[in-house]
């Protein structure tokens, strides 16, 4: 049958279109190109980092990614229902950009099903909402490596990112990372240092080191390190370095190694450990540590001579003493809040540390991940260790605020532009000549992490040790140990990780909503407040009057009485309608701002359309009447 009728064929042209617009964007989204778009947020929320975009470019195995949600249930709550969908829209974005490396399983766990199995065997058993058990986690498989994310909690939404390209660098690494240890102290114990004293237990931070990783022990005298076989070079008090070993770790870093230096001014551990035993005038190793040729190199130098103090965070030690150098560091403190290395951590305590100053840019940037407050300044370090309280009077701040814990990352320039030093006592025949293995500039952006103590690391700082039948129990006492396996895990992991940062939250707070409502409080805020006192005397005399007509038909109130009664009344209803006015106004200044924002969201895509064909329509008409 010929359809002739206008309104018909209008009918089915518009109904071929939906049809054909169905079709079309079903089918993009089968394919890659229907998980892109432009992200326009302020902070790139919906962008995946560079770092992220690298590691799944350098995939050369399958990844398994098996991600255990319960969809099929009524028992799960609202605010898991918007985060899911949200993980949903990341691991698209992941298996887009993984060149068909990494494979995304959606598992439901129904009970006594396959998938309920796999996610135990996994390690994710669930989490309790109203007697229900749901699943809600993330395995990341290579080979036979399995990373876990047990529970995606909506509350650390910002970290989910960071944990899931961890985890894919992680299982994508066919072994332990190896970790080279150089240190001036005694960290892996050993033998009794004399004759009738314990034998010296390794340090719980070096155990748990070599719990996770790979740990080769460095001798300082004449260090050989190399980039491609040392993920991590990691400087635990290197008191007295030669510059040989300085040369080794300058070369380290150019080559592409990353160095983490645990410096001290004044260490505790240096006394208390080692050959040296204070309580029978016997010093043990060197209490201050530097590195006098690589940290003018880098734009920085350090104060190993006194110790930092700072009477905003001086911690009240046994015996209500105050330690004036003894650093009890709060979030405040930490001045990249979105930094994954310090956004978990409550507080930090440095002993006795040193501080850093910037003396130039070195060639490499710079950022400070804690530092002091403009109130610090510096105190003889013998003083401060015994606690002397006539520090905190004789004590002047020098109104500079110094870097605790700084990050260097760039292309680094070598601390040895002549080569390799010539070693002690040596003639001109061991002078160092130029041959091609001396670098004098980084082949590759490089990574320093400075901090200014390595006490915060001892035993007695950082853990609360026990022993119980000859097994060493520890659980930290501070964010200590986690800050130097937070940094770990960043440098370790993959150096795409390194300096990443926690993406910014989805959710938004209304900060136009909440300023309206300052400015409206501090506005009216003192009205309202008068008018609901003045309401409150009015009910309470009013109050009172009544009590005193309803002891009885002996007491009858007078007209001045009566007429007192009725203007207290008018005053009542008067206040609230003045308390009404106020905030119905803020109401109607809401609604107002709500109206504009919904108009535009809804007005702005059709008029962009509009105004799209409108400027398409006058290009074709001007190319028409051209021909």
């Amino acid at each position: 049958m010929k359809i002739t009728h206008p309104v018909t064929r209008a009918s089915f042209a518009i109904a071929a279109l939906a049809l054909v617009a169905i079709l079309a964007n079903w089918l993009i989204s089968l394919t890659n190109l229907g998980n892109r778009g432009t992200d326009f947020t302020e902070k790139q929320i919906h962008t995946l980092s560079d770092g992220t975009k690298a590691i799944l470019a350098e995939l050369q195995t399958p990844v398994a990614v098996r991600y255990y949600a319960s969809r099929n249930t009524d028992y799960m709550p609202e605010e898991l229902k918007v985060h899911m969908r949200r993980v949903d829209d990341l691991l698209k974005e992941y298996a887009s950009l993984s060149n068909d490396k990494l494979k995304i399983e959606n598992l439901d766990p129904q009970p006594d099903t396959d998938a309920e199995d796999s996610a135990n065997l996994d390690g994710i058993n669930g989490q309790r909402f109203d007697d229900q058990n749901l699943y809600f986690g993330i395995a990341v498989s290579c080979l036979d490596q399995t990373s876990v994310i047990p529970f995606l909690d909506p509350r650390e939404e910002t970290m989910l990112e960071y944990q899931l390209s961890k985890a894919i660098a992680e299982v994508s690494t066919p072994e332990k990372p190896k970790v080279g240890v150089m240190s001036a102290l005694n960290l892996k114990g050993g033998g009794p240092a004399m004759p009738g004293q314990q034998a010296e237990r390794p340090w719980v931070i070096y155990q748990q080191l070599k719990q996770q990783y790979q740990v080769i022990d460095v001798p300082m005298d004449s260090p050989q390190l190399n980039p491609k076989d040392l993920k991590v070079l990691v400087l635990f008090h290197p008191a007295g370095i030669t510059p040989e070993a300085e040369y080794a770790v300058d070369q380290y870093l150019l080559g592409g190694g990353t160095v983490v230096a645990c410096l001290d001014a004044m260490s505790v551990a240096a006394q208390m450990t080692g050959a040296g035993n204070p309580m029978m005038g016997m010093p043990g190793s060197p209490t201050s540590s530097t590195l006098p040729k690589l940290l003018p190199a880098w734009g920085l130098s350090f104060e190993s001579a006194k110790v930092v103090a700072d009477p905003k965070y001086a911690t009240r030690m046994a015996g209500d003493r105050v330690g004036l150098a003894v650093l009890t560091l709060p979030q405040e403190a930490m001045p990249q809040q979105d930094n994954v290395i310090t956004r978990d951590l409550e507080s930090v305590t440095l002993f006795l540390a040193g501080a850093f100053s910037r003396t130039g840019d070195g060639g490499v940037a710079s950022t400070s991940l804690m530092r002091t407050t403009a109130g610090a300044g510096f105190v003889d370090s013998m003083r401060a260790s015994q606690l002397d309280p006539s520090l905190s009077t004789s004590f002047r701040p020098s109104g500079t605020a110094y870097d605790l814990i700084t990050h260097l990352h760039g292309t680094f320039k070598t601390a040895f532009p002549d080569g390799k030093p010539k070693t002690e006592g040596a003639g001109d025949a061991d002078a160092p000549s130029a041959d091609g293995g001396h670098l004098k500039e980084g082949s590759a952006p490089g990574n320093v992490f400075l901090i200014a103590d390595v006490d915060a690391f001892y035993d007695r700082f950082a853990y609360n040790v026990q022993n119980f039948g000859g097994m060493q129990l520890a659980s930290p006492i501070n964010g200590n140990s986690s800050l130097f396996f937070n940094l770990l895990d960043q440098t370790v992991g993959s150096k795409h990780l390194i300096g990443s940062r926690s993406r910014s939250a989805i959710r938004r707070p209304f900060t136009v909503i909440q300023q309206m409502e300052a400015d409206f409080n501090e506005k009216v805020g003192t009205k309202i407040e008068e008018f609901e006192e003045k309401q409150r005397e009015a009910q309470q005399k009013l109050s009172d009057l009544q009590a005193q007509k309803s002891k009885g038909s002996e007491l009858y109130l007078s007209p001045e009485q009566e007429a007192e009664i009725r203007k207290l009344r008018e005053q009542q209803v008067e206040y609230s309608r003045m308390i009404r006015e106020q905030q119905k106004e803020l109401r109607r200044q809401k609604d107002e701002l709500a109206g504009r924002i919904t108009l535009l969201n809804v007005a702005a895509m059709p008029l962009l359309v509009v105004l799209t064909g409108l400027g398409l329509f006058f290009q074709r008409r001007r190319s028409t009447r051209a021909r």
